[in-house]
């Protein structure tokens, strides 16, 4: 009876050995669902991290606004309501102009461009993120932004006048370069905005034309790709650094590979969305020459706009993108 007793004993001592030390549960907050890409990368990255950390370090990925919404993720990492959370970049531009720069229509219009100018611009973003007690971990791109319209359109003229659907200041500013009357659409309201004659046109990806789909209400799809917009994840400094060094490793390993696949990712989802358009007979077209003469003329306009807010830190983050194309 001893010796069995002992041998309880011995297995109980070996599975708390085995346990993991420093083990620790954190929840992560998203804004989007389970099915979009940058929610799919996410749990995997979150697997990745488990993995390589044995258990020690369990993220659970809270998606579609669950356990915060999409305008409160930042501030629930910096307290430390949430270790971990994801969310839009551009979101904070009004904190800081440098996180908007990736939302600056037509200076970075392909993914080549777009992986130049977050080269250029993410020391910036890391300091910006850095005064207010967050970690940049990765960050991975939306499909770039294109034109939807009822009609084709050759040039801006063809918008003159035109209610254009906006959803942010940039994309008012936007529609005012391009002669469109800007409307403020949200992007559950787009069908029936363009069904009953609120909007012509509008600027959007093509997994925002597939989820609303865009065939029902429009016909062309120009294909700008006028920016693309970036999802980042962040993380409270504090309670990262307060995790032992092995984790921490884990963690910005992971972090890495998220970023690569994520951005292979999003490439992917441009390719089969457009495919999607296409196969529900929208006509998919490449902008003209002159409206690509108008659209660059209207991306410098705005580049100047944004450089006077964001100052000696834009003009860096921009000729270091120049220079890098």
């Amino acid at each position: 009876m001893l010796h069995t007793t002992n041998l309880l004993r011995g297995a109980a001592l070996a599975a708390f050995v085995a346990l993991p030390a420093h083990a620790e549960n954190w929840d992560m907050p998203t804004p989007y669902g389970d099915s979009v890409f940058h929610t799919q990368n996410i749990i995997q990255f979150a697997k990745d991290v488990a993995d390589a950390t044995d258990g020690g370090l369990e993220i659970t990925v809270h998606s579609a606004g669950s356990l915060f919404g999409h305008a409160e993720i930042k501030d629930s990492v910096r307290r430390g309501l949430a270790p971990i959370g994801e969310l839009l970049m551009s979101r904070l531009a009004n904190e800081d102009p440098i996180f908007g720069a990736d939302s600056i229509p037509f200076l970075a219009s392909s993914y080549d461009d777009a992986r130049a100018l977050w080269g250029a611009s993410r020391p910036a973003v890391e300091d910006a993120l850095a005064e207010q007690g967050l970690t940049l971990l990765y960050a991975v791109p939306w499909p770039g932004q294109s034109l939807y319209s009822k009609a084709p359109i050759e040039s801006t003229e063809d918008l003159k006048g035109k209610p254009f659907r906006a959803y942010n200041t940039a994309t008012e500013r936007l529609a005012q370069l391009m002669g469109a009357v800007p409307t403020q659409i949200e992007t559950g309201d787009i069908p029936t905005a363009f069904a009953t004659g609120r909007v012509d046109a509008m600027i959007t990806s093509p997994s925002t034309g597939v989820s609303s789909q865009a065939w029902d209400f429009t016909s062309n799809y120009t294909d700008t790709q006028a920016w693309l917009p970036k999802n980042m994840v962040i993380v409270n400094t504090s309670m990262f650094e307060a995790l032992p060094e092995d984790q921490r490793n884990a963690v910005l390993e992971a972090a890495k590979i998220a970023e690569t696949r994520g951005w292979d990712m999003s490439a992917k989802e441009t390719a089969e969305k457009i495919a999607v358009l296409k196969e529900n007979g929208m006509i998919v077209s490449q902008p003209s020459a002159k409206l690509s003469e108008e659209l660059q003329a209207i991306g410098k306009t705005m580049t100047e706009e944004w450089l006077a807010e964001a100052g000696e830190t834009g003009k860096q983050v921009v000729e270091a993108y120049r220079a890098a194309q």
